[in-house]
């Protein structure tokens, strides 16, 4: 049998609590974006929510398994709540398992809840969620406060995002063209 070699503490790998905050960093596990959310409103405000989940719910989500089309907050008794988003059972799951499209209780400070509460019953104002990511362990939603887009300042956002693309894409291509004149010359 071969001896066991001595490895100095230091250069030991770490265990325990500080080995899984060193390790994340406080890194972003992205589940799931709203995509469109960001193409049908303008986005005026965003805040950091904690989620309330089972653990059921929490095993899906580390699958990647959600979709938050439909997803909007709500401010109902001083609480905000996450309606119509889909987490799907999780596939292990038994008689345990979670209802898919249940409300789901964000965890929000005092303050925010109030502007959020305050500016949304403004016409035109609404909560969406813009995603659901893991952080540092825990299921956070990045909600936003936000008001509708009309149709034609849709397609003014696509048009301007086009020319900026157009304009990244000419000014790489002259860069392109004076490094191959430089070594040509």
């Amino acid at each position: 049998m071969a001896k066991a070699m001595y490895v100095p503490k230091e250069s030991q790998p770490k265990q325990g609590k500080g080995a899984a905050s060193e390790k994340k960093d406080g890194k972003r596990k992205m589940v799931a974006q709203n995509k469109k959310a960001r193409h049908d409103y303008l986005i005026m405000d965003t805040y950091e929510a904690g989620i309330v989940l089972t653990g059921t719910e929490v095993k899906s989500l580390r699958q990647g398994r959600t979709s938050l089309a439909d997803a909007f907050v709500q401010i109902d008794g001083g609480e905000a709540w996450l309606h119509n988003a889909h987490i799907p059972e999780y596939n292990q799951g038994t008689w345990t398992n979670h209802a898919v499209r249940r409300k789901r209780k964000l965890l929000l400070h005092r303050e925010e809840i109030d502007k959020l509460e305050s500016k949304s019953e403004e016409t035109g104002h609404t909560i969406v969620t813009l995603a659901i990511y893991f952080k540092d362990g825990r299921a956070k939603a990045e909600i936003a406060l936000a008001k509708g887009k009309k149709e034609y300042d849709k397609r003014q956002t696509l048009r301007e995002k086009q020319d900026r693309r157009d304009s990244d894409r000419a000014i790489a291509s002259a860069k392109r063209r004076q490094r191959n004149n430089e070594r040509m010359g």
